[in-house]
């Protein structure tokens, strides 16, 4: 009797380990993370200043989703390039917009006040859009060209033969302005 029960919890818990490695070899294949090539996941967000943004719907544009926090130092030194090449390429039909993952809106606000971000911005304190990329780490960048592509990927600063720059660098831009 106490053999045959033996036998049945062991059995129970070799099928509920069965049921929990299921789960996570489905979970861990649906995890999908965008790489060059790729199509750009879709989103639709509500920006700072009210307009409504998709990677497949932001009026044929070439785009930079950039991946940031208040926290993080390279985010911060990447900021003001960002801002200057948003400037000199808006009107050429290059939109720049950055997810912002702070989850204290306070120190996403202060970080648009002390940099005077001009470039496109909203929050995503859930995550939903990293989740999206398979963003797990800030700053990363994409590249999306106006088919909504992904051309360009940067976990971290954006870099040249392996050397980190930032936005403004001349290799970047003249990459950026053969895209336009």
């Amino acid at each position: 009797m106490k053999q045959n029960r033996m036998d049945l919890a062991i059995k129970a818990a070799t099928g509920v380990l069965l049921v929990v490695l299921a789960f996570v070899i489905v979970y861990s294949v649906q995890d999908h993370v965008v790489a060059v090539g790729d199509s750009a996941p879709n989103f639709r967000v509500k920006t700072e200043n009210g307009a409504i943004m998709t990677p497949k719907d932001f009026g044929g544009k070439v785009l930079i989703l950039n991946f940031w926090a208040s926290w993080c130092a390279p985010c911060v030194q990447e900021i003001p390039s960002l801002n200057q090449i948003q400037k000199m390429f808006a009107s050429q039909g290059l939109v720049v917009l950055g997810v912002n993952v702070d989850s204290k809106e306070e120190l996403y606000r202060n970080m648009l006040q002390r940099f005077q971000v001009t470039f496109q911005t909203v929050r995503d304190p859930q995550e939903n859009i990293n989740y999206r990329y398979g963003t797990y780490k800030v700053p990363e960048s994409y590249i999306i060209d106006r088919n909504g592509k992904v051309l360009q990927k940067y976990a971290g600063l954006p870099d040249v033969n392996g050397e980190w720059k930032v936005w403004t660098d001349p290799q970047i831009m003249s990459y950026v302005r053969s895209l336009l």
